[in-house]
């Protein structure tokens, strides 16, 4: 009979750590809860759910940054965005192919809708730099404007006294603009 208890009291003593556990699992899920709750409400009215009292998080204003501009068009298309340097190659179906800052020239293209006019594999740019995958879209003032990369990968800041009209890419998205934008695609500029 001993033995009988000893073991109910084993299974007694496994019963009770086991229903702590799911107890503390159980803890620590509403915990989260909470924890999720409250950074939405100081997200909603203002608070601080973020360092710079924007209540965004990071992810949040990537996002933002990220998101197709409004009125941009439809279909298959390069959206070039003047505010944010960014650009957006999007599919027939409205699907974002790809995404990617870029550097602008020292020269904007007036907001509008453009086709992909002229490219070349390797040229040197108007500021003197060999480029690659130039994809070309318009003229203003007198200036070639169009997207490229360099072959060094260089990304400087465009020259304001010199009038250049190269949209400077990271290499990887330079070539992924080679592919997408052949002659006459569609490249909507918006502010």
């Amino acid at each position: 009979m001993a033995r009988g208890s000893s073991a109910g009291a084993v299974v007694a003593a496994l019963t009770a750590a086991a229903l702590a556990v799911i107890g503390f699992f159980t803890y620590q899920a509403h915990a989260a809860q909470e924890r999720s709750k409250a950074g939405s409400a100081g997200s909603r009215d203002g608070g601080s759910g973020s360092a710079d009292g924007s209540g965004k998080s990071e992810r949040e204003k990537r996002q933002e940054k990220e998101t197709l501009p409004a009125f941009s068009g439809a279909g298959e298309r390069v959206v070039y965005d003047l505010d944010r340097n960014r650009v957006w190659l999007m599919g027939e179906r409205q699907e974002v192919k790809r995404t990617f800052k870029v550097v602008p020239s020292s020269i904007d293209p007036e907001p509008g809708t453009y086709k992909v006019e002229s490219r070349a594999p390797h040229v040197t740019g108007s500021d003197g730099v060999p480029v690659e995958n130039v994809v070309r879209f318009a003229t203003s003032q007198g200036t070639t404007i169009g997207f490229s990369a360099a072959l060094d990968g260089s990304m400087p800041d465009a020259d304001p006294v010199r009038q250049t009209g190269g949209i400077r890419e990271h290499r990887a998205d330079g070539e992924a603009m080679w592919l997408f934008a052949t002659i006459g695609t569609k490249v909507v500029v918006v502010r």
